[in-house]
């Protein structure tokens, strides 16, 4: 059975394949949305990677989901994955 770490990791990555598909479902670049959403295109492109750092799953803010649901006229519950049962322990 996958670690919860791993299982963080699998939800991360496939938040970023939601957020670039719902990217490119607008026609935005990164930079755009990015820009629109109030980040920086760095910060950006390693959501859509779903890292914050390397080796390290993506955990943004609520209210940058938010700010990236608006720009990309989805509802943040488009962007999420199922629920991974990430609990710790498990």
């Amino acid at each position: 059975m996958a670690s919860s770490e791993d299982r963080w990791r699998a939800y991360a990555a496939d938040l970023g394949c939601a957020l670039a598909r719902a990217r490119r479902a607008t026609g935005l670049s990164q930079e755009r949305v990015a820009h629109a959403a109030g980040i920086s295109t760095f910060t950006y492109r390693k959501l859509e990677k779903g890292e914050s750092n390397p080796g390290t799953a993506a955990n943004p803010r609520l209210r940058t989901l938010v700010a990236l649901a608006q720009t990309l006229g989805v509802p943040v519950a488009d962007l999420l994955p199922p629920d991974p049962d990430i609990a710790p322990g498990r």
